[in-house]
């Protein structure tokens, strides 16, 4: 966990944090840890989770504490509350105090039990690319007041630009991987081709449809039929340039 707690959350204590994280869930998980210990400076102690929504049902992906992993995995297990409601609603949503808050009364008993009085939704802004939550749990009722929604909205937006970030150059890594691994399927392809035009003095067309019928007739993938046949001619795999 790196230390900016003298730091606040700022746009460039996001950076730092993204910078140094292994992965998205590592920076989430230190965003979380970060904010617990930043909102519960001189007050109240108050937990905070991060939810991922995915077809409709949420998860926890990170948690300031263990009492936070169970708080929210609470939530997590209704089919509505703060947190749902403000990832969907695109909405901060405040319950000031469970015992009066009938909004989602099946949570709010359940959460009772476990000692909440307050909780706070807040959405990360993330377009079309994912839907996640925050959610920050209190033992005093009324906890959050505008002032301090204001200070958690602001980190929850900081936090939003550096996670778009994180989320983009993974799914502009996983299409690179994509690329690459349909260009070297195609180079092993290609280069049995030319193998198959060589041994049976036949076209393109022809090696091809050879390599295809050989591939349906033994139930073997056709890249994986095309590496055997360039194997049998060359010790040395097969590579494939890439421009940069």
């Amino acid at each position: 966990m790196l230390d900016h707690a003298e730091d606040g959350l700022s746009l460039s204590t996001m950076q730092t944090l993204l910078l140094e994280s292994d992965d998205i869930q590592g920076f989430l998980q230190d965003f979380t840890d970060l904010l617990a210990r930043q909102l519960s400076l001189g007050g109240p102690e108050r937990w905070c989770a991060v939810s991922l929504l995915r077809d409709r049902k949420a998860a926890t992906a990170a948690s300031s504490s263990p009492q936070a992993l169970a708080l929210d995995e609470l939530q997590n297990s209704f089919t509505d509350g703060p947190c749902m409601t403000a990832i969907r609603e695109n909405a901060v949503i405040r319950m000031g105090d469970l015992r009066d808050d009938d909004r989602w009364p099946a949570y709010a008993a359940a959460a009772l039990e476990q000692g909440v009085r307050a909780v706070l939704g807040l959405p990360f802004h993330l377009g079309d690319e994912a839907k996640a939550g925050l959610n920050v749990y209190s033992a005093t009722p009324h906890d959050f007041d505008p002032a301090t929604i204001e200070t958690i909205v602001l980190h929850v937006e900081q936090a939003s630009s550096a996670l778009r970030l994180a989320v983009r150059q993974a799914l502009h890594s996983d299409a690179a991987r994509d690329l690459r691994a349909a260009m070297e399927s195609r180079t092993e392809i290609d280069l049995a081709v030319g193998i198959l035009m060589g041994r049976n003095r036949c076209s393109q067309e022809e090696a091809v449809e050879i390599l295809k019928t050989a591939s349906n007739h033994r139930n073997v993938k056709l890249r994986d039929l095309a590496a055997d046949l360039i194997a049998s001619v060359s010790s040395a795999p097969p590579t494939t340039s890439f421009e940069t």
